[in-house]
């Protein structure tokens, strides 16, 4: 039986009196250096040529290539050059996905996820092979269990590819990037849950030890580091060995965060979020731009930081999740509509591996866009509710452009980094008071 309510209760009757204040578009300044898309396999390419890599890659191997879960730009060129570079050494390529316990823990999943992304054999030109079967490869200096992905285990070499940058729950020298990668990614939903065993507050400690085992005990040849500014387009490509992983991660890592976007506003009564997704982040909203942290391994302490919202209304969830919602439980307010759109059996296999079930709780929730940002103004505690301050964008990955209640103007004025676009107008909601 769905979630049900009746469209017209006592709670969407109270939250009728609220009135929504005009918005305007605002247009966020940021670096936006990038390669275009038809750049990038020569990049790839010659990031690749370097000698300490191509002199891995024999004829005859067997070369293994990561893709993840993430909605990363450009993947599937790529790892398409990847591809290319391996065929060009006369090696044999293989895709597989490498993203836990994502796709709902089992092979179908996976590989519909990275046909979400366009990363299929007809795409790549080489065989994907999906598998959940992990194998043991041995214990971190603290006793933990340590596992990787089968195929890949038996494969002569394994090339990473991965998106480098701030972690949504965890600070430490390596947070989402090429290590995360071998560790999570390639250890599937059973290596994924041994890692999260330990919890959030002691990821940064603990993921490099499980590295150490992963590098230990697989012929890691190389790493393709991806790097993207806060327009979600490609920055940088770093090929790097196994030890240069090790070595330059850390530096690429802190590069990442000073090209990631942020929200210039500093705080705001009501953030409102388009839509939340896998593709987006792995916490469906990234909380270094919203600020909607779910994990005591990370907190809000960067200067500048993420946007201080007193509450946070998140409207619909992307078609690429294929009904995720993870992350949605750190959110106030929701619509009915993505309640609907909730595959819990999707869902939930993410939250028991990574341990954060609080993750996956559904807020409270109104039948309509509009009936939804009412009651998340409703329910601030002392503002103006005459002139409420309201921040909406499209999701925290698009952030290029956002829209600011009248309230918000004169901090926007005064912003070197933003600039209004157009004069204030009213919600474009249609008959049914929702915005699409």
């Amino acid at each position: 039986m769905a979630f049900e309510s009746n469209p017209n209760s006592v709670v969407e009757q109270l939250c009728q009196s609220v009135s929504l204040p005009k918005m305007v578009r605002v247009h966020q300044k940021f670096d936006s250096t990038h390669f275009e898309p038809e750049e990038l396999p020569a990049v790839v390419h010659a990031q690749l040529e370097r000698e300490n890599i191509r002199k891995q890659i024999r004829p005859g191997m067997s070369i293994a290539i990561t893709c993840g879960s993430r909605g990363i730009a450009n993947i599937a060129i790529i790892v398409r050059a990847i591809v290319d570079f391996v065929k060009e050494c006369g090696a044999n390529p293989f895709v597989f996905p490498a993203m836990g316990s994502h796709g709902g823990a089992t092979p179908e999943g996976q590989l519909e996820v990275l046909r979400s992304y366009h990363v299929t054999e007809e795409t790549m030109g080489c065989p994907i092979r999906a598998t959940m079967e992990t194998v043991y490869l041995g214990d971190t200096v603290e006793g933990k269990p340590v596992f990787s992905d089968k195929y890949a285990h038996e494969a002569d070499g394994v090339i990473l590819c991965g998106r480098i940058k701030p972690h949504t729950s965890f600070r430490g020298p390596y947070e989402s990037g090429l290590l995360k990668m071998a560790v999570i990614g390639m250890g599937k939903q059973h290596g994924a849950e041994s890692v999260h065993e330990s919890g959030f507050q002691n990821m940064g400690r603990i993921m490099p030890q499980f590295a150490r085992v992963v590098f230990d005990h697989t012929n890691i040849l190389a790493g393709v580091g991806i790097i993207e500014n806060a327009y979600d387009q490609t920055y940088k490509i770093a090929a790097l060995d196994a030890q240069e992983i090790w070595e330059q991660e850390p530096a690429l890592l802190q590069e990442a965060n000073r090209m990631m976007g942020r929200l210039w506003i500093e705080k705001t009564d009501v953030l409102v979020v388009d839509r939340l997704g896998k593709n987006i982040s792995g916490d469906g909203m990234d909380p270094n731009v919203s600020g909607t942290f779910g994990s005591p391994g990370r907190q809000r302490n960067e200067v500048p930081g993420p946007i201080c919202a007193q509450r946070t209304v998140v409207l619909d969830l992307t078609d690429e999740s294929h009904g995720n919602a993870n992350g949605i439980g750190v959110a106030d307010v929701t619509t009915k509509r993505l309640v609907d759109k909730t595959d819990v059996d999707i869902t939930y296999p993410n939250a028991l591996t990574s341990t954060l079930v609080n993750m996956v709780k559904m807020p409270i929730f109104s039948h309509s866009d509009q009936g939804a940002i009412r009651l998340a103004v409703r329910i601030c505690n002392e503002i103006d509710k005459a002139h409420p301050r309201i921040v909406r964008i499209a999701n925290t990955m698009e952030i290029g452009h956002i829209w600011v209640s009248e309230a918000l103007i004169d901090e926007v004025k005064a912003h070197p980094n933003m600039e209004l676009e157009g004069e204030p107008e009213e919600w474009p909601f249609d008959e049914k008071g929702n915005l699409w």
